[in-house]
């Protein structure tokens, strides 16, 4: 179990699936505004934060930003880094940018469909890098490892 699972689980009443009580309203504010039965998978949050590590197969930050800004999509990842509104993207946007493997593999690991999977993952993206960027912009070198990232997040949850 990693750190994420047993924060989540120990603040969520040892459920993986809902968010519940203060905790769960945080990180619904921190992961886009679900909250309570906003149906948050912590599982899919470890998998998220994993892409944007610096060890992640996504390359990163940085590389989904180049994968957004391929697909026509940088001006939607780079809302989501400023300090401005975020801009949603759909499922379907998403599973183009991370391509249909991708989402296939997320979606086989957590037991779900594939657009179920793309359509927690839209929710949980934007708001996730936001809360990763608060400077309003991409770190040069990154975000640095998953760990690191688990560290960050712990951090925003205590405040």
């Amino acid at each position: 179990m990693g750190l994420l699972d047993s924060v989540l689980g120990a603040a969520l009443g040892g459920g993986q699936q809902q968010g519940g009580g203060a905790l769960g309203s945080i990180l619904g504010s921190v992961l886009g505004g679900q909250q309570g039965g906003g149906g948050l998978n912590s599982n899919l949050i470890n998998m998220a934060i994993g892409m944007l590590g610096n060890d992640g197969a996504q390359g990163g930050l940085g590389g989904l930003v180049s994968k957004f800004q391929q697909a026509g999509l940088g001006d939607a990842v780079g809302s989501w880094i400023g300090t401005g509104e975020n801009q949603a993207i759909s499922p379907d946007q998403l599973s183009n940018v991370l391509g249909s493997d991708t989402i296939g593999n997320i979606a086989s690991q957590l037991g779900m469909s594939q657009g179920d999977a793309a359509g927690q993952l839209s929710q949980i993206l934007p708001g996730l890098i936001n809360h990763l960027t608060p400077s309003g912009q991409a770190p040069a070198g990154g975000l640095g490892s998953a760990g690191d990232l688990m560290g960050m997040l712990g951090g925003l949850l205590k405040k």
